[in-house]
């Protein structure tokens, strides 16, 4: 998707309203989702040692932005997301069964395309949560997105109270499908396809399993091997109607055990780093079990503000044609 405008599009809040609007987003949603699922916040790292093992491959295709620290004479990279470093957290923090951290991410993933809802910088609430092995399955995956969809829910209707002008409606009830039966229900469309025919007509979905190959042999969308499990994760998404697309605000799920974990190195190839130091903790079971994700700020205020494009909500760099293109419509990207 190239950046578009779509016809006839008007904010519906003006650039000092969105700015008010964007800090009482943050607060509020941190506070219900802290409750929901009793996090604590903690402060988090913007780069880390690459030799930890600790960064987030994601596709394993992005390259980390690297630079050298001649005080340490090492090397240190800007995360791409916080997935693993959290787990580790929550160890050397003592956090126990039942209860998380939350912190604010913020990355920058420089080969990123640039369009409505991508930007090269990322900012996202990462949160973790130690689980023990009972609740390590699908009924605890589902009742933790509920928990997530109904602080969104409860943020908008905050956000609407202050600014009754905003158009946006959002739907508690959530689908669940996997990515498999999406794949049987939409067999000659593209995963994105899928997903947008499917969320344009449930509105808030939950798309499971995501990683792993389907039956077709390509994947739903590529999935780092050494945090989810490929068998109990997947992404929430709204339907967004002022871009009429489904829209991911957060990628999520139960963390790799040793099992699964040396399981899913096999199958992507990636055996070898069963020997980093993050990895040699996890197959030895020194690490909590655990489930978290990320949910993004500039996402979120995208979609409950109705913003047509992710610079009218965070600043950062964009191409000359982006910049044209807003600039036409009269967009001002921050």
């Amino acid at each position: 998707m190239k950046t578009f405008i779509p016809e006839g599009y008007k904010p519906a809040l003006g650039l000092y309203e969105t700015q008010k609007a964007i800090g009482l987003i943050k607060s509020v949603f941190e506070v219900k989702l802290s409750s929901a699922l009793h996090l604590k916040r903690v402060t988090a790292p913007l780069f880390v040692d690459p030799k930890t093992g600790l960064n987030d491959d994601l596709n394993g295709i992005e390259r980390p932005v690297q630079f050298d620290i001649p005080a340490t004479g090492t090397d240190a990279q800007v995360v791409h997301s916080l997935a693993k470093w959290k787990r580790l957290a929550l160890k050397r923090y003592g956090f126990y069964v039942g209860n998380g951290l939350i912190t604010d991410m913020n990355a920058i993933r420089r080969d990123e395309e640039l369009d409505n809802i991508h930007s090269v910088y990322v900012d996202q609430w990462d949160w973790e949560k130690v689980i023990d092995r009972e609740t390590r399955n699908i009924d605890y995956l589902r009742n933790t997105v509920e928990r997530i969809v109904s602080a969104i829910c409860g943020t908008l209707d905050e956000i609407k109270w202050q600014f009754p002008q905003l158009q946006t409606e959002l739907k508690r009830d959530i689908t669940f499908i996997t990515s498999q039966a999406l794949e049987d229900m939409y067999p000659n469309m593209t995963a994105k396809e899928r997903e947008n025919a499917f969320t344009k007509e449930h509105k808030t979905v939950f798309i499971m399993q995501i990683g792993d190959k389907l039956r077709s042999g390509e994947r739903h969308d590529g999935r780092a091997p050494d945090y989810d499990d490929w068998d109990l994760n997947g992404d929430l998404l709204f339907w967004h109607d002022t871009l009429g697309i489904a829209f991911e605000v957060s990628s999520m799920g139960i963390r790799v055990d040793a099992k699964s974990l040396a399981s899913q190195l096999k199958k992507a190839g990636c055996e070898e780093r069963a020997e980093l130091p993050f990895h040699k903790a996890l197959l030895n079971d020194e690490l909590p079990l655990s489930i978290g994700g990320g949910i993004g700020q500039s996402r979120l205020c995208m979609l409950l503000l109705g913003k047509a494009h992710i610079g009218e909500v965070q600043s950062s760099i964009w191409d000359d044609e982006t910049k044209s293109i807003c600039d036409e419509a009269g967009i001002l990207l921050l």
